[in-house]
């Protein structure tokens, strides 16, 4: 450490995170709908975020979903389709905890009042074999976003009034646990001490965006749900990150069509 340096890491110092920001997600798309000539459309009430991309590569490939001609974020496109009667939003592609949470503050400052996110994971406390979801109910934050929502401590929980509705609400469904995950902004360091140790804490899985996401709605009081989608061990066997029928969007959807019609 070079002289007049703190001893506190830059991630920690002077996040102040009461404060307002100077830069809001309202002026980024009132600037983003002038240069596009775009109206001021909302997105729907429930929104999903779909990190790998597979449910909207499959809605796409059914012609079930429309592009959102009145969603102008800079780094992506929203897709709206039908579930069970239940508008939603979806944009694909988000991964880790910084840009799952740039689009989320998108999708609220838009219009949406519940978001939902279905992330692959990886396993890091066997419960079967893959592939299952897991409703986080709290996750580790081995991630930087969610430090300049929330000050420092170990957990990010999730939103405890929407939990409790979904008490009983994935009976005779896809297989659904609930439990906690460790966020990482690095999946390629997840070492064996980490692991580990992440095992040691009760950890089910390990997923990049949940407590970044949990962090944001707290600190802005918004309802988010996020689920672990359990698809592999880490590439530890063969024949790993197989996640089901249509690469997994069949039970992803069914999933998230309960959350909707408990929650919506």
């Amino acid at each position: 450490m070079s002289a007049g340096e703190g001893t506190t890491p830059p991630i920690l110092a002077d996040k102040h995170p009461d404060a307002p920001s100077a830069f809001t997600p309202e002026s980024l798309l009132r600037e983003a709908r002038r240069q596009k000539g775009a109206e001021a459309v909302a997105v729907p009430n429930v929104c999903l975020l779909d990190p790998d991309g597979d449910i909207v590569r499959q809605l796409r490939a059914e012609d079930r979903a429309r592009r959102h001609e009145g969603w102008v974020c800079y780094h992506t496109d929203m897709w709206v389709f039908d579930l069970d009667g239940h508008a939603i939003g979806v944009v694909g592609c988000a991964v880790g905890a910084s840009f799952a949470v740039l689009v989320a503050e998108e999708m609220f400052a838009s219009g949406c009042n519940l978001l939902i996110s279905v992330t692959s994971s990886g396993q890091i406390t066997p419960q079967g074999a893959p592939p299952y979801f897991i409703l986080i109910d709290r996750a580790l934050r081995d991630e930087g976003t969610s430090y300049h929502y929330l000050p420092p401590s170990d957990w990010s929980a999730a939103p405890e009034q929407l939990l409790s509705r979904l008490d009983g609400a994935f009976e005779d469904g896809p297989r659904v646990l609930t439990g906690a995950t460790w966020t990482t902004d690095a999946p390629f360091r997840e070492t064996e001490a980490a692991i580990a140790a992440a095992r040691s804490r009760g950890i089910l899985a390990v997923e990049m965006e949940a407590a970044a996401l949990f962090a944001f709605a707290r600190a802005r009081d918004r309802a988010v749900i996020c689920l672990a989608h359990v698809t592999n061990q880490m590439g530890a066997v063969e024949g790993d990150f197989e996640k089901g029928e249509a690469n997994g969007t069949t039970d992803a959807l069914a999933v998230v069509s309960r959350i909707a019609a408990s929650l919506a």
